[in-house]
């Protein structure tokens, strides 16, 4: 109880001078530091502020010079597109150019084989390989190769157009991309401390895998410029050489059109002389029928005529052969009588010789007329194919410009 009821401890005076100057020089130190600290806090933040601003500062110009760089590209691309799609279309017509010479070629190629066909139906000699035939097929081969070429043409063309369409599809997807880029840039640079809806984001100051370097992102639409103007150039190059090409095989098949056209107006011309020669030669044996028909029947009558002297001269002689006795004389009249007969049946033989020559000869005339006449029916066969059927379906190829 006595334990408990002890009072603390009482301190000296120097102790109770200590522990006041104890605390006196320990808030002296506290506020020291604190003043510094303060202090140092000041600069830190006028520091920090100053470095901030600048950093923001040279952030926002670096925006601006990315926003810069942007427009370049875009613009870039914004330029090789429109030239890219200009070309295109131009390059479409140059391919409708390309189907309507194609078209316009296959019409001749079947009047030629047509002509080729037709003129299969010559007869007998007139069925002979010359020169408008030669002509004709080397046409027909020019044609076909005319117009394997074009649809070869075609067919790189409308290879030129799809590339030239993944070209343009590059730089239209490189655009979106800067567009929406410059689009974010744009917002990113309006934006300051001072915007309402600036807020903090998680992890955004780490680097995205997917992303790509400065060089990288130049370089991918340079490689899209690049390829632009690549097509764009082999596109310039397709028309000049379609331009060439259409060109040249108008020329070509004119010349052709035109050698075989003569071709046949030769061969029709000579096919015409020699009908002509074949029809006065026809006359003349007509002729010549007619005059050995009459030959004939004055042969005959002339065999015929022979018979009543030849029955007088032979009733004479069997009638002195009754001569009686001595009368029965081998005299002047009897040798006479006897030769009169044989001169006679001479005569006969050789008039009847000269008719078997004679109707034989107009067996042959005959023959003779039926050939020319078969033979100015094949003429007239060949004329009716060449200048009927052939020269008036070839009037209406036409070898146009496109």
């Amino acid at each position: 109880m006595a334990k408990l009821l002890q009072l603390p401890p009482k301190f000296l005076p120097p102790e109770w001078h200590i522990a006041n100057k104890n605390q006196y020089s320990g808030a002296e130190a506290q506020r020291s530091r604190s003043e510094r600290l303060v202090d140092e806090s000041q600069r830190l933040v006028d520091e920090i502020e100053r470095t901030t601003q600048k950093t923001q500062s040279d952030v926002n110009k670096r925006i601006e010079q990315r926003l810069e760089e942007i427009k370049f590209w875009k613009q870039q691309l914004d330029d090789k597109l429109d030239q890219i799609v200009k070309e295109t279309e131009v390059l479409l017509t140059f391919g409708t150019r390309l189907e309507k010479a194609l078209e316009n070629y296959r019409e001749p190629l079947f009047i030629i084989q047509e002509c080729l066909l037709n003129r299969e139906r010559r007869v007998g000699i007139d069925l002979v390989h010359d020169e408008v035939e030669r002509e004709l097929i080397k046409e027909a081969e020019v044609l076909q190769g005319v117009i394997a070429l074009l649809e070869r043409t075609l067919e790189q063309t409308n290879e030129q157009i799809r590339l030239n369409r993944s070209a343009k599809y590059n730089l239209e997807m490189d655009l979106k991309d800067k567009f929406t880029a410059l689009t974010i840039d744009n917002y990113c640079s309006n934006l300051n401390n001072n915007t309402p809806d600036i807020r903090y984001a998680q992890n955004v100051v780490t680097v995205d895998d997917s992303s790509v370097s400065p060089q990288e992102w130049e370089e991918f639409s340079n490689a899209n410029v690049e390829k632009a103007d690549k097509q764009r150039n082999n596109s310039l190059a397709l028309r000049a050489l379609i331009d060439s090409i259409l060109s040249q095989t108008a020329g070509d098949m004119r010349k052709q059109n035109k050698t075989v056209n003569v071709a046949f107006q030769n061969r029709v011309k000579e096919t015409k002389d020699a009908k002509a020669k074949l029809e006065v030669h026809l006359a003349k044996v007509m002729e010549e029928v007619n005059s050995q028909e009459k030959n004939i029947t004055a042969l005959k009558k002339a065999i015929l005529d022979k018979e009543g002297p030849a029955k007088v001269a032979a009733t004479r002689l069997e009638t002195r052969n009754h001569r009686p006795n001595v009368e029965l004389c081998r005299d002047v009249v009897q040798y006479r009588l006897i030769k009169e007969v044989q001169e006679i049946n001479h005569n006969i033989q050789r008039l009847t010789e000269t008719l078997a020559h004679a109707e034989a000869e107009l067996k042959g005339l005959n023959r003779r007329q039926l050939s020319l006449e078969e033979e100015i029916q094949v003429k007239a066969n060949t004329l009716y194919i060449d200048e009927v059927l052939c020269m008036q379906m070839r009037e209406s190829i036409s070898i146009n410009n496109f």
